[in-house]
């Protein structure tokens, strides 16, 4: 998942031009897609690459708490997106409205669903993370992003961006693997995933910059990765 943070139509088709085979989603970051000109223009670009979009979770739970879902769901439509996100990472929301929301929206739209606070420094017990990731797949999410945001501090990551390894090892006994979005903007952050869960990890909130070196770390074309993927006969030799 491509993290667009307000690209024009220039960027829009550069980044298809160089890195459009390796996406497959785009988030138009937070509540950018209300400012950002040209918007429909470059929505239509991405799809016509074979690109799902979707709008950042922030501008839904800025719709929500202005008690203006109707409204929400109407420009979802106007912008002709197949795909939603439900978070609330933001507001406070009963987990139970959140899968009734869920549900609801799911007739409609293609759900993904963000699990896990914004706020540094709030802690979420990991059996918790697992209910919700749970209960929101069975509500209709087709698939559950575990927050970072896109400083990649908070969520499943420590503020000094380290991976909450307990955390992530306990999610990933419970929930299957691709049914997760784990949100991952840092490189080390990457690294840790596809040595973790192999080179077609689900991995979101890439920027621009780094979605071609992403790849190459999945292909092991990148010193981090390198030996990761290589034939055990060429590591018998090395």
């Amino acid at each position: 998942m491509f993290m667009d943070k307000g690209f024009g139509i220039k960027q829009v088709e550069n980044i298809i031009d160089s890195a459009g085979d390796y996406i497959d989603l785009v988030k138009l970051g937070f509540g950018t897609s209300y400012i950002t000109k040209n918007l429909e223009q470059k929505i239509k670009l991405y799809q016509e690459a074979g690109m799902k979009v979707y709008l950042g979770g922030t501008l839904f739970e800025a719709f929500l708490i202005r008690d203006m879902l109707d409204d929400y769901c109407k420009l979802v439509d106007k912008l002709k997106l197949e795909h939603a996100e439900v978070s609330d990472g933001s507001v406070v929301m009963d987990h139970g409205k959140k899968c009734e929301m869920i549900s609801k929206l799911a007739k409609r739209f293609t759900i993904l669903s963000e699990v896990g606070s914004k706020e540094e420094g709030i802690i979420i017990h990991p059996n918790k993370w697992i209910s919700m990731m749970k209960s929101e797949l069975e509500a209709g999410s087709w698939k559950v992003i575990a927050e970072a945001r896109e400083g990649g501090n908070v969520g499943i990551y420590h503020r000094n961006g380290s991976a909450h390894t307990l955390l992530i090892n306990k999610i990933i006994a419970k929930v299957p693997k691709d049914d997760i979005l784990w949100e991952a903007p840092q490189k080390s952050q990457q690294v840790w995933f596809i040595k973790l869960l192999g080179a077609n990890v689900n991995l979101g909130n890439i920027s621009g910059d780094d979605v071609i070196p992403l790849e190459t770390l999945r292909l092991g074309l990148r010193g981090d990765t390198f030996f990761t993927f290589l034939p055990a006969s060429v590591k018998k030799k090395n």
